[in-house]
Formats: structure tokens, sequence, C-alpha cells
């Protein structure tokens, strides 16, 4: 079974750079570029309000 590791910014940039490199590959041709981004980004959202309330319990 393959290891499940959330996406960060550099690899949805890693996606991004093969998707324009061959877009006819199958990860643009299934939008994995554009998912790669979204995922990054609400796990960043997530990691950064997670942050935001532990700060907030500490005080």
């Amino acid at each position: 079974m393959a290891k499940h590791t959330a996406w960060d910014k550099e690899a949805a940039a890693r996606v991004q750079r093969a998707a324009a490199k061959d877009p006819s590959s199958p990860s643009a041709r299934d939008h994995l570029d554009r998912e790669a981004q979204s995922q990054a980004d609400q796990n960043e959202h997530e990691q950064r309000t997670a942050d935001e309330d532990q700060d907030d319990e500490e005080r």
C-alpha cells in the first residue's frame, strides 16, 4: 500500500511544472496540478488555523 503524504506547496509546484512540460500527460489531463494546488492551500490553511488555536490555548 502506498504511503499517504499531505500535499504541500513544493509538491504542488513540482506537479504543476510537470503538467506544464507535458500537457498530454495523465496528470495534466486529470487536472492533478489544480487538485494538488488546492489541497496544498487547504492543508496550509488548516495548519495555520491549528497553530493559531494552539497559541490561543497557551495564553
